[in-house]
């Protein structure tokens, strides 16, 4: 018959021996060191990521200082430019995307994209305004980038619209492509009547449907079969641009490094944005954009006047001056935009 062994004797006062902690008692340690251990790679992760993003930058001395320069205002206004520069295209892309063998460099694409108490508000300028182009006379707003580059094109709006700019980005044709391409396509929905441009390459019925980089570049520069012309194809970059936002912003995406990461490396390479512009205010701006495309805020183009032809100068657009300014004041001010 066994027995079991005797506790060993204690001296007089001692205290009882402890009893064993309870196996069960070990998991919430173990689960609150795993979790910090997760808070702690992941924090780590997303500095690196930000330093990384930080060092791919391209940025170019986008403002001038001139007298007269525009007040700073209320908010925050970013200066979105889509360039038309053929100049890293091969013969083969130009054919593929439908833009020509033109050298120029226009801007295509002209945003303003304001936020603050209110908005956030993205504001199209055709590319066909007939504005002041400071030094050059009266001319089509995208002009002013073949005559100057960025630090024309900033003053230029500025002084046509009142506005203090504060962050400017640009992109090229390839670069909306390559961009698109590496969110796997985007989702646009084609309005009532489809879109069907021979010169652009656009052959889409109506519907929502996913867009490859070469589509949704065709998308966007189509105008010469649809009967608003350059009106209609703004709407189409606006719409673009909320299109991208959201499927960057996605929560498959922003989880999935094999997935952010490659479309963050696009995008940077894709992007020039000015010298005091860094990723912080970038990310900043795509969250704003993102909103845009949930229906937040307000999307629109200048207000028209009139649309006509000028000799020397071709088809150009005029802005309704009065509802302009009320615009422009609204985005000074940040106010709610005004309505008509």
């Amino acid at each position: 018959m066994s027995t079991q062994p005797l506790p060993e004797p204690q001296p007089p006062g001692a205290a009882p021996p402890a009893d064993r902690p309870r196996r069960g008692g070990r998991w919430p340690r173990r689960v609150l060191v795993t979790v910090l251990v997760l808070v702690l790679l992941l924090l780590g992760y997303g500095i690196a990521l930000y330093f990384w993003a930080g060092s791919k930058l391209h940025t170019t001395d986008a403002f001038a200082r001139y007298p007269g320069r525009p007040d700073t205002g209320e908010g925050t206004n970013w200066l979105l430019v889509g360039s038309d520069s053929r100049e890293r295209l091969t013969p083969e892309q130009r054919r593929k995307l439908h833009v020509g063998g033109e050298h120029g460099q226009n801007t295509d694409t002209i945003m303003i994209l304001h936020y603050g108490s209110s908005g956030p508000y993205l504001v199209s300028l055709p590319r066909d305004s007939y504005v002041a182009i400071p030094g050059h006379g009266r001319g089509k707003i995208n002009a002013a980038y073949a005559l100057g580059g960025p630090r024309l094109l900033t003053r230029t709006v500025e002084q046509a619209t009142g506005l203090h700019l504060h962050h400017y980005a640009e992109v090229s044709f390839l670069g909306y492509v390559h961009v698109v391409d590496e969110l796997g396509g985007v989702r646009i929905c084609v309005p009532r009547g489809g879109l069907h441009d021979e010169k652009s390459g656009a052959d889409f019925d109506a519907g929502c449907q996913e867009m490859n980089g070469t589509q949704a570049l065709a998308y966007v520069r189509a105008r010469y079969s649809d009967p608003q012309g350059d009106l209609g194809r703004v709407r189409r970059q606006r719409q673009l641009v909320g299109a991208v936002a959201d499927k960057a912003l996605s929560f498959p995406v922003l989880v999935s490094p094999w997935r952010h990461i490659p479309f963050t490396e696009s995008a940077l390479d894709a992007l020039t944005v000015d010298t005091g512009t860094g990723i912080a205010p970038l990310t900043r701006m795509g969250l704003k954009t993102k909103d845009l495309s949930e229906g937040k805020g307000a999307t629109t183009t200048v207000p028209i006047g009139s649309q006509t032809t000028i000799a020397g100068v071709g088809d150009v657009v005029l802005w309704d001056e009065a509802k302009a300014k009320r615009l422009f004041r609204a985005l000074r001010e940040d106010e709610r935009l005004p309505k008509g």
